[in-house]
């Protein structure tokens, strides 16, 4: 446990070397990141992967505002400095990629490289993303949904576990064989889980032991973790002074070509653009044939290597 910036986190570490922070995402723990501890340890990194403000053993501030993309990373540079470093590599999947390319944005002096999964660089819109959402797809995105005080955090805490392996599934490589994506949409009147499949067998990379943690670390409820989507139109507002700004530091992004959030309204075409938007891209945008949303769980080899390849470029 860490103290940092008024809140605990609980954190997992291996390895001695350079500093390497890795930051889930949603609906996940620090668990997600099991499949890497090993390899970029014994590559020469120190690795650590906290549970972020809102998940598992860390803390649950009770006020929405405690969960802004400033406090998200705040977080980091106060867990790198309470780790006893200056510097650090910073490495996000899902919610995680967008803290750590803010890190990268915002405190570039303290990051040696970045690296995001799913989740591209941060381009900052003309107008707040909840609201242009709420008009694209008359309130059914998830986030909206989501922003609803309350009414996901009910849904998702009736069954913890039926609930994660449903999310886990669903949003996988296994669940769309044919690569065919549909933007997650919630229909009025009904639950977000009540779409989803369920299935009685879980694909190879996502095992009983993986569930049963992931259980676990949401034993009191989903109301942090939603917290973060709470902020998304907040975020928007307090970022305007980096409007229009890009992240400098070497920089790698790694995504699976079935996963839903990569074909979100514009983000195809912000992918295509990023080697011309963002110069200090080590290399074209990783695409991982087959891969669904959990990036680093789905294809743990070839994220690994890539990873271990970038960091130590970047030394």
């Amino acid at each position: 446990m860490v103290d940092v910036n008024g809140v605990r986190l609980h954190i997992a570490e291996q390895g001695e070397g350079p500093l390497v922070v890795l930051l889930h995402g949603f609906p996940e723990s620090w668990h997600s990141w099991h499949h890497q501890f090993g390899p970029l340890a014994d590559a020469g990194f120190r690795v650590v992967a906290p549970d972020q403000r809102g998940y598992g053993r860390s803390d649950h501030p009770d006020d929405v505002d405690a969960y802004t993309i400033l406090h998200l990373v705040g977080d980091v540079v106060g867990l790198v400095h309470a780790l006893g470093e200056e510097k650090a590599y910073v490495v996000g999947h899902d919610w995680g990629a967008p803290v750590a390319w803010h890190t990268a944005l915002l405190r570039p002096d303290m990051v040696l490289g970045v690296a995001g999964l799913s989740v591209p660089p941060p381009f900052r819109g003309t107008r707040p993303p909840l609201a242009s959402m709420e008009e694209r797809f008359g309130g059914r995105f998830y986030w909206n949904y989501f922003n609803r005080p309350g009414v996901a955090d009910a849904e998702f805490g009736r069954d913890v576990r039926t609930t994660l392996r449903k999310f886990f599934y669903s949003a996988s490589g296994s669940a769309s064989p044919s690569g065919e994506i549909k933007q997650p949409l919630v229909e009025p009147g009904r639950g977000w889980l009540e779409a989803m499949p369920d299935p009685e067998v879980l694909p190879e990379w996502f095992t009983d032991e993986d569930l049963d943690a992931l259980t676990e670390s949401f034993s009191d409820g989903f109301t942090g973790a939603l917290n973060w989507y709470r902020n998304l139109d907040r975020n928007w507002e307090l970022t305007a002074p980096w409007h229009g700004a890009v992240v400098t530091r070497p920089a790698l992004y790694i995504y699976g070509d079935r996963d839903l959030v990569p074909a979100f309204p514009g983000t195809p075409e912000l992918i295509e653009k990023l080697p011309d938007l963002m110069p200090s891209l080590r290399r074209r945008p990783l695409e991982l044939a087959g891969c669904g949303h959990w990036t680093q769980q789905e294809r743990p080899n070839e994220v690994n290597a890539a990873l271990v390849e970038f960091l130590t470029s970047c030394a």
